[in-house]
């Protein structure tokens, strides 16, 4: 990894500097997000969907970091259960996100983007019988 996509979050370097890497942001926001209620999960590709699957959950799943001149944008690509209030679970993604990276890496972030690309079916439901 290149020493430049580390973000400096040193403000008194006289003990030395504190660098964090991109992919702990990633996973800092998944983790964030998942604890919000009507999220029923995040797309990723379908590699990341197969490692899942086989080895171990990854929490920066469906999240996209992209270091610009303009600061730090987040996307967020996500699946949401049925019957949510959509703009309710974005907007309450975007503050909780916002909350846990201020609070861990006292960084401020200047987008987060929610994308909301599908949602979830409750598939335990029963049907109603009529008698």
């Amino acid at each position: 990894m290149s020493e430049k996509s580390l973000l400096n979050v040193s403000n008194n370097e006289s003990l030395g500097k504190v660098e964090i890497a991109p992919e702990v942001i990633e996973v800092i926001t998944g983790i964030a997000a998942s604890e919000v209620e009507g999220l029923a999960s995040m797309r990723g590709n379908f590699a990341s969907d197969v490692v899942e699957r086989f080895v171990k959950k990854s929490h920066s799943k469906g999240v996209k970091l992209e270091l610009t001149d303009r600061g730090i944008l987040i996307d967020l690509y996500v699946v949401l259960k049925f019957g949510v209030n959509i703009p309710g679970v974005a907007q309450k993604l975007q503050k909780n996100i916002k909350q846990t990276l201020k609070n861990m890496t006292e960084l401020e972030i200047d987008e987060i983007n929610i994308h909301v690309v599908g949602v979830q079916m409750d598939t335990d439901a029963k049907p109603v019988e009529k008698e």
